[in-house]
């Protein structure tokens, strides 16, 4: 009945607007929400919305002096006698080229308040709805940041009633400084934070007094890393969210940004094993920063195996398709 998308890059010859243009052609409602201001892609984001339009899809292009940087697609089919809403949403972008170099995180559901969430995101962006209340999903530039906040801080409250506490943080980059502070609180009131960034980090980690329980590290691989997952231990009530945005003052406030839960028990221990545990266990393309701002790369320890986190997803990759 229905396709809505975000497109942020989607890269020339896209199949992906090739399927939402043959949709609209073929008498669906197609919407896409183009983000025109994607840097270096603006050229290519103006051809993709011209094509769409004359294919007779609605192009809109989201909020005013907010970029559109999250990553969704809404399919809504008449099944049998019911209406039924499906959701994909991801922490990349919709670009073949991208999936074949970088690391990423997408979740296909039929949830149905993920799946209400999405739909309300899609009024806001088209200009048929106000900023909505969510019920599971986290929206950037309304609640993102406030309930990332809240989660730190229930961290704090744990580790000082003497619970244990971890946080780990995995995105491209680390430069808001309200997050900052607030990890530095949790690091002095013991919480043990462990950030896996893949570029720009602003906090120092490893000082006396400060943040000798943070650790920062980077892996880097033949993959652009690229995920972006946010776990706090939350006194053993875990929490799991993939989401669009990195940890900047850019994502949180002036962009469109989601971040969603994974509440699926098998796709969290998958997650959290190869996606965090499985990073902060490399030893040889891992890179970890020291208090003075220096880059030291990891080395096996005497008698230790070497471990490549890139190097075990493609093994777990092959394990899957060979039992398929």
């Amino acid at each position: 009945m229905a396709i809505k998308q975000t497109l942020y890059r989607s890269g020339t010859n896209s199949e992906i607007v090739k399927a939402l243009a043959a949709a609209a052609r073929n008498g669906k409602e197609v919407t896409a929400v183009i983000e025109l201001r994607a840097r270096f892609d603006e050229a290519s984001n103006i051809a993709v919305a011209n094509y769409l339009q004359e294919a007779g899809a609605v192009v809109v292009y989201g909020i005013v002096g907010y970029k559109t940087h999250a990553k969704l697609m809404l399919i809504v089919r008449r099944e049998e006698d019911r209406i039924r809403r499906y959701v994909h949403l991801g922490t990349g972008n919709y670009h073949a080229a991208n999936a074949k170099v970088y690391t990423d995180y997408g979740l296909f559901s039929a949830d149905p308040d993920i799946s209400e969430d999405v739909h309300k995101i899609f009024q806001e962006l088209t200009g048929m709805g106000k900023p909505a209340n969510l019920k599971k999903l986290l929206h950037a530039p309304f609640t993102l940041h406030e309930k990332l906040m809240s989660f730190i801080d229930d961290e704090i409250a744990h580790a000082k009633a003497g619970k244990r506490s971890h946080i780990i943080i995995k995105a491209n980059a680390l430069t808001e400084r309200r997050l900052i502070d607030k990890l530095y609180d949790a690091s002095q009131a013991g919480v043990k934070i462990e950030l896996i960034l893949r570029s720009m980090c602003c906090l120092r980690p490893q000082v006396k007094g400060l943040s000798e329980n943070i650790t920062v590290r980077s892996v880097i691989g033949r993959f652009l890393e690229h995920t972006r997952v946010y776990y706090f231990y939350n006194n053993g009530d875990e929490r799991l969210y993939c989401g669009s945005a990195d940890w900047m003052d850019r994502n949180l406030f002036h962009r469109v940004e989601v971040a969603f839960p994974i509440e699926n028990k098998k796709l969290f221990k998958q997650i959290y094993q190869d996606g965090l545990i499985n990073y902060l266990q490399d030893n040889t393309q891992a890179w970890t920063l020291d208090g003075t701002g220096v880059w030291q790369q990891s080395q096996p320890a005497a008698g230790e195996e070497p471990h490549v986190a890139q190097e075990h997803l493609l093994k777990t990759i092959n394990r899957v398709e060979e039992s398929s």
